[in-house]
């Protein structure tokens, strides 16, 4: 358009004051225009003209060049007009020259040296112009750079597409064994003694039977075992525990005494999978990975009243073994699961699920909602891949990833299936029957002639409040508020739920606006009101739902900055998993009668995309249906995706070994660590979608190998017979410097318990353990100071027994950490946490020797001790069993002794908890 404000001449001859006039009556009209505008417009109106603007004008009139001094980056500049008049008359496009040059009726035809656009697209920009051009935002001066430069430039090399983690998931045969005395019916020991005799070492032998139950124990629901539980299994075991990687043969009497100890195992592994609190155990570690809190962060930090439905949600996921693909399925798509009627079903756990996708941190009072909207997409877009897939997609929403293949139009792709959702913050969530029960309920209370009395007589005091406040709010909000319901976009309807608070009318408010006679009604029917019996409030969660209306648009953005779009990005995966042929457009959803399910998945290659033959699924009539997360959650939970079963075997193998396969477990792309067992890796991913995607059956299969069963004692490895004699000196004295990290893992790796067991442990051996499961968060005694003028404090529980609840349980602030947890390492909820840290440091030596957690814990177990035991030697060695599962050495015994004739028993308790053997799991 580069012509087009010289030529606006020739459409108005008009100088001095007359020019001003006609500038001052356009600037009115269009005032009035825009007015019309925000009640009137049809959803997506603005924004899709506005990046008409932006593709095929903005680099001549407003980014780059300002032609013909015409300015099109604001409403003002457009207002403004060229260097001799103004480009539109708001609301009359057949006056506008803007109109008139893209239709071609006038020169300079627009776009300048490029094709007339498109019937459709002219219609946009008329309708744009007959609202009064609104402008929801500043246009993006850099969207034609963008969408050219993501056009050409990125590609991935044929190197990273033979990445392993992106090849499909082998079964390899378990390796042959040279030396068949160490050779064991257990897979998993094939393939670790494989590098083992490679690298020339041997395993280290079994540990105890004491020790092996407490690591069990603490592995699996992170409690100590009892006294009596330990002795029980002890039992079982023979004196002289096999010194060596059990055989799988020998002689008959050591085999059948092996067999029993290998029954004993387990028993107690079942014992333990079957025990709730296994969940509290391993819910904890996927919250960590769900970045789970129950506040919002930021500076007020609001309380999220529902949010601890997700975790008992999780936790009773991994109690039940919930299939981990339908876990995934309901966590991306329960929303979509729950409104299919062909399942039958109103399950509101599916709701609760999709809270996953709500849980990062929410600045709840932007004066951006927009942008709030943006942020959370965005976390919920960067913690799927993290946690489901392993995949840094996070770096790609500004530019294209610098060290994956990875691009930032398959960020905006995988994107795509979350922006047409709405975000419920208090979604309710009755069963089929409780909803029934309260409508009834609800509609007897709305009927009574008091209740309409008082809700005609507040009706328009309450709406013209509530005009008033959306006034107040952002051109786009104001929009969204004023679009009925039913055609809002889902950015819209975001708009509005995010918005609400803003736009609520308080009672305060009310009354405020009553006066007189009506003012003395209304109370006088307040107070009726208050004693007609009202149906209790229904149970909420935070959770998804999918878009009423038209669904929202997708588009790349320059710099990650929602203001600068660029190219409209259909639903898709990324390119280097799937290629461009599985790429969605708007037909990613599958076909309503094939509910997402392991039943109907597990023999197709690409899951709510293309069906066996192909074909793409399309709704009645041909039209290709809407991009849903169910989709997107089939694809990921297919057993062909090459990450979904190796990434979550991985984890699991972690947090019993100390580290996983593949030592980065939340990034399996081509910078990430290489799997140490590679063969290994793909094993356990195989046998764990061949076993039902069972997570009790692989802890099961990992602890009762014996790799878990080793003592970790790292002397004890050493080199095999036949290359000892040629090894060097310091190789046999020294045998972990062949391998210091133990990757080959030749013995267990000692581990630092994590806060929530050492203050768990320290519980259950006081006698104070509280085990109600569920609930909302609790808030056992913090120091005052720690919350002085902290937003939202620390209300303290007033029952003494909600204190002793499992650390699960304690309310999760994202901003100010439960102080005893924090000092060991508790994660920063504000992001993704795949791997804890495990430090050692000053304040955690001063925690376990002064934390009123400790004090409390040595003065109730010593009351317990001299409660259970007579004489001061059996309460020692009832301490010791207690707190490190086992009794006192006689050197122990003897120490104990001297120091109880100098100070009090709960001293020696306090002691005990401060050994590195009750804070770490041999």
């Amino acid at each position: 358009m580069n012509r087009l404000g010289k030529n606006l001449s020739a459409t108005r001859s008009t100088g001095g004051r007359a020019g001003w006039f006609l500038m001052l009556a356009a600037a009115v009209a269009f005032c009035g225009s825009f007015a019309l505008a925000v009640e009137s417009s049809p959803p997506s109106l603005i924004g899709d003209a506005l990046t008409l603007l932006e593709t095929h004008c903005v680099k001549c009139h407003g980014g780059e060049k300002t032609k013909g001094g015409l300015d099109l980056v604001t409403r003002e500049a457009l207002m403004r007009g060229g260097e001799t008049g103004a480009a539109i008359v708001p609301g009359k496009p057949a006056d506008s020259l803007l109109v008139q040059s893209l239709r071609h009726e006038k020169d300079p035809h627009m776009p300048h040296k490029e094709p007339k656009l498109s019937d459709d697209a002219i219609a946009r920009i008329v309708e744009w112009v007959k609202a009064g051009t609104p402008y929801g935002r500043a246009l993006n001066k850099g969207a034609t750079h963008a969408t050219a430069k993501s056009r050409g430039e990125f590609t991935i090399a044929e190197a990273d597409r033979r990445h392993w983690a992106f090849q499909p998931i082998q079964r390899p045969t378990p390796p042959v064994i040279r030396n068949s005395q160490f050779a064991n019916r257990n897979s998993i020991d094939q393939f670790i003694l494989a590098k083992l005799e490679a690298a020339g070492l041997q395993p280290a032998p079994p540990a105890d039977p004491r020790t092996l139950i407490r690591r069990i124990t603490l592995d699996l629901i992170g409690l100590p075992p009892t006294p009596a539980e330990v002795e029980a299994f002890v039992r079982q075991f023979s004196p002289a525990h096999s010194p060596t990687f059990p055989p799988a043969g020998g002689e008959s009497g050591k085999a059948g005494k092996q067999e029993s100890e290998s029954q004993a195992i387990e028993a107690l592994i079942d014992r333990l999978l079957a025990s709730p609190h296994y969940g509290e155990r391993w819910g904890r570690h996927w919250l960590d990975l769900a970045r789970f809190a129950e506040t919002d962060g930021f500076e007020h930090d609001a309380t999220r009243p529902h949010s601890w439905r997700y975790r008992d949600y999780v936790i009773k996921a991994f109690n039940d073994d919930k299939p981990y693909d339908r876990f995934i399925r309901e966590q991306l798509a329960g929303d979509e699961l729950f409104a299919n009627p062909k399942l039958k079903t109103q399950n509101p756990e599916l709701l609760v699920a999709t809270g996953f996708n709500l849980l990062g941190p929410d600045m709840v009072d932007s004066s951006d909602q927009v942008q709030r909207r943006h942020n959370t997409l965005n976390d919920m877009t960067d913690t799927a891949a993290l946690a489901f897939l392993g995949l840094t997609m996070g770096c790609a929403r500004c530019h294209d990833h610098k060290f994956e293949p990875l691009s930032q139009r398959d960020y905006y792709g995988l994107q795509a299936f979350f922006t047409p959702a709405k975000f419920q913050r208090e979604q309710p969530i009755p069963t089929a029957e409780a909803r029934a029960t309260y409508e009834v309920a609800m509609k007897k209370f709305s009927e009574h002639p008091t209740v309409r009395e008082l809700a005609a007589l507040e009706a328009p005091v309450r709406e013209k409040i509530f005009q008033r406040k959306v006034d107040k709010l952002s051109p786009e909000a104001q929009v969204a508020h004023r679009t009925p319901p039913e055609k809002r976009d889902a950015e819209q309807a975001n708009l509005v739920l995010e918005t609400a608070d803003k736009a609520t009318v308080s009672e305060k408010e009310l009354a405020a606006a009553f006066s007189g006679e009506a003012k003395s009604r209304r109370i006088e029917l307040l107070e009726a009101v208050k004693k007609l019996p009202k149906p209790p409030t229904l149970p909420k969660a935070m959770a998804l739902a999918s878009a009423d209306g038209p669904p929202a648009k997708t588009f790349l953005l320059h710099r990650g900055e929602y203001s600068q779009p660029g190219d409209e990005v259909a639903a898709a995966f990324p390119t280097v998993l799937s290629g461009e042929r599985d790429r969605l457009g708007r037909s990613g959803r599958r076909p309503a009668d094939r509910p997402a399910s392991p039943q109907n998945s597990s023999n197709e290659a690409v899951i709510g995309l293309r069906n066996v033959s192909g074909e793409t699924p399309e709704t009645a009539g041909g039209t290709p249906a809407l991009p849903s997360r169910a989709a997107l959650a089939d694809w990921i939970a297919s057993p062909a995706n090459p990450l979904t079963a190796r990434v979550m075997v991985n984890r699991i193998w972690q947090h019993h070994f100390g580290r996983g396969l593949v030592a980065t477990p939340s990034e399996f792309g081509t910078h990430g660590a290489k799997p140490s067992h590679p063969e290994l890796l793909d094993w356990l991913a195989s046998e764990f979608i061949a076993r039902g995607w069972s997570v009790k059956q692989m802890h099961k299969l990992m602890l009762m190998s014996a790799t878990y069963q080793q003592t970790s004692n790292a002397e004890h490895g050493t080199r095999n017979a036949e290359t000892s004699a040629t090894a060097p000196r310091s190789a046999l004295r020294v045998p972990s410097s062949i391998d210091p990290a133990n990757t080959l893992l030749s013995h267990m790796n000692r581990l630092r318990l994590e806060g929530e067991v050492i203050r768990d442990s320290l519980l259950a051996i006081s006698g104070q353990l509280n085990l109600q499961m569920g609930g909302p968060g609790v808030f056992p005694p913090v120091p005052k100071e720690l919350f002085a003028g902290a937003k939202g404090g620390w209300p303290q529980n007033d029952r003494v027994s909600e204190y002793s609840r499992r650390s699960i349980y304690i309310f999760a602030r994202r901003n100010l950490r439960f102080p005893f947890l924090e000092v060991f390492d508790a994660p920063d909820s504000n992001l993704s946490c795949p791997s804890r840290e495990r430090s050692t440091t000053a304040p955690q030596s001063l925690t376990l020797l002064n934390a009123d957690e400790v004090t409390t814990a040595a003065r109730l177990t010593a009351a317990r001790l001299e409660k259970e035991c007579p004489s001061a030697d059996e309460r020692v060695a009832l301490a010791y069993r207690l707190a490190l599962g086992r009794p006192p050495t006689a050197k122990e015994l003897e120490l104990a002794r001297a120091f109880l004739k100098q100070s009090p028993l709960n001293e020696f308790c306090r002691a005990l908890f401060n050994l590195n053997e009750f804070v770490y799991v041999e």
